[in-house]
């Protein structure tokens, strides 16, 4: 198969529709609907069921669909780190949800720079569920992610740590006295609904809660009395005088881990590796 030929059959399958997938791609309908016809053909397996007003993915286009995503994150990541190592500017580059494990983030730098031949090492803060995709097409180096929130399917991987969850309240709620909660007691808060985080494709779930960006935006609106939240314990370390953080029992753990492309070869990766586990 072709890049090009992948490029096409995963927009098709994404929008679900020739036309918006042509436009998507920037070239004219009838040669996107041949270019899928000749993949099929020479796969010998129908990848999309037609008709005259919808198309599906059969079995088969959904697995290719999956395939073909991670080879073409394989193809830009090799054009990115290609690119970038022929600058001559030794260097790596670590991707991390912005206000999580920040205490974790700032020791492993400080044990990294500390190593004999360590490179330098840039962050790349970004927005809930971002860091994987950063990772697949070449962005970044090595990330941290958090299970189960995360999934490192694809990826090496060690764990770091794992920790337990809290319920972030405003101070001074009745709920902070308590020495724990349940999740059926936070999810019923009057007042207070549980936040809506943005999808990988930028979309957010259904929902009365507020839609929010980062953990900043997040703080400022349980201060203000307009949500709560059920976050590792970690955040603790971040926390303002107008906000509490309360156990929560049943919460499912969360490990932190670090991960990197299975591929990579990189002595200053294995380096950084090497550092996060020794903390």
């Amino acid at each position: 198969m072709e890049t090009r030929e992948l490029r096409y059959f995963v927009a098709v399958a994404e929008e679900l529709h020739f036309g918006r997938a042509a436009q998507r791609l920037g070239i004219a309908q009838p040669p996107l609907s041949r270019a899928i016809q000749q993949l099929e053909r020479r796969l010998g397996v129908a990848l999309l069921e037609r008709t005259s007003r919808t198309v599906t993915l059969t079995e088969a286009g959904s697995v290719l669909l999956r395939e073909g995503r991670a080879a073409l994150d394989a193809v830009d990541a090799a054009d990115r780190r290609t690119r970038r190592a022929a600058t001559g500017r030794p260097g790596l580059v670590l991707v991390t949800k912005a206000g999580a494990s920040g205490d974790l983030l700032r020791k492993l730098l400080d044990a990294y720079a500390a190593e004999p031949g360590a490179v330098t090492v840039d962050v790349l803060l970004c927005g809930p569920a971002e860091q994987e995709p950063l990772l697949r097409d070449g962005r970044a180096d090595v990330a941290l992610l958090h299970r189960p929130f995360d999934s490192t399917t694809g990826f090496d991987a060690e764990e770091l740590c794992t920790e337990g969850q809290v319920a972030l309240l405003p101070a001074g709620h009745p709920f902070t006295a308590r020495s724990h909660l349940l999740m059926a007691d936070v999810t019923a808060l009057p007042g207070l609904p549980m936040p809506r985080w943005p999808a990988p494709d930028g979309t957010y779930p259904d929902g009365p809660g507020p839609q929010v960006r980062d953990s900043a935006q997040l703080f400022q609106l349980i201060a203000l009395g307009r949500a709560s939240a059920v976050l590792p314990e970690s955040c603790r370390t971040h926390l303002r005088g107008d906000l509490a953080a309360v156990p929560v029992l049943d919460a499912p753990t969360v490990t932190t881990v670090i991960a990197w492309p299975p591929h990579s070869r990189s002595r200053a990766v294995a380096g950084l590796v090497r550092a996060a586990t020794r903390l």
